[in-house]
């Protein structure tokens, strides 16, 4: 079986560019998932026949697809790297052992989140502050690149927002997002609200309370108005009364995604010498 996987990339049409590279994938994936092989060798007898022009320049922009999966991958394993401060022992160690490996494997399991160069920053920026396990724990950790496939940018403007304004409310964080007033049943309405709920939900974000010295919530005040003034339209999704503030994880979490390292290392492409 494993030989004849290996024969698949010579059964490949000979036309297709970058044929030798395209003919080593498929070499991998029939080694790699054992039951692909004799659909590749089935597939790769009707192209070497029939000469599909429509397939191979599928499987160009599949390769061309995988290529820059790498390359993004590549990037950022040296962008961590270049931010975390391998003199220090305890960093060294961790990074070499097995916990902080398995973020690592997490994140680029989960890589088909990071479909933005922001997201790909913030996973930069996690696993780089995740070389110190003095902060929070690792399954806080992997709760944030959790966070990073589970949410869309505009959750993400939505938590910036709320950071370092305690108290800020729906309106304000309208607002700061960058959004034009629109009507309350509206899809952008919906959508808002939707926004507050998912990252109420996720315990990212909270209605803002007052605490005691010890960390307390307190209980807040019943309001009266007098009778019969009891407005007729619901609670807009725009509410400009009641505060919003990010939880402690939250907190956390923009610290370990939004905040970017200092860069130790700088990465200078070699220049051409000069004959």
């Amino acid at each position: 079986m494993i030989e004849e996987n290996n024969n698949l990339g010579n059964e490949m049409p000979k036309g297709i560019k970058g044929g030798r590279a395209f003919r080593a994938v498929l070499n991998a994936a029939g080694g790699a998932i054992p039951f692909i092989g004799g659909i590749l060798a089935a597939s790769a007898g009707a192209w070497s026949e029939q000469e599909q022009e429509k397939i191979n320049s599928f499987f160009e922009h599949w390769l061309k697809m995988m290529q820059d999966d790498m390359a993004e991958k590549a990037q950022t394993i040296l962008e961590i790297m270049a931010r975390i401060d391998m003199n220090d022992e305890e960093t060294a160690e961790r990074v070499a052992g097995p916990q902080y490996q398995s973020l690592i494997r997490k994140a680029f399991r989960d890589w088909a989140g990071a479909e933005s160069e922001q997201k790909r920053e913030f996973i930069r920026n996690i696993l780089s502050h995740a070389a110190d396990a003095k902060i929070t724990s690792d399954d806080v950790v992997r709760l944030f690149l959790q966070w990073i496939t589970m949410y869309s940018e505009l959750h993400f403007a939505v938590i910036a927002s709320i950071y370092n304004d305690a108290g800020v409310t729906r309106a304000r964080i309208w607002e700061k997002v960058g959004k034009e007033d629109v009507r309350e049943d509206s899809a952008e309405a919906d959508l808002f609200k939707l926004l507050i709920r998912d990252l109420s939900t996720g315990s990212i974000v909270r209605q803002h309370r007052e605490k005691d010295y010890a960390g307390n919530f307190l209980r807040k005040s019943a309001q009266r108005g007098p009778r019969g003034t009891a407005s007729r339209t619901a609670k807009s999704a725009f509410d400009d009364l009641e505060g919003y503030e990010l939880t402690e994880l939250g907190q956390q979490f923009v610290h370990y995604a939004m905040t970017d390292l200092p860069v130790r290392i700088e990465f200078k492409p070699a220049e051409a010498s000069t004959p």
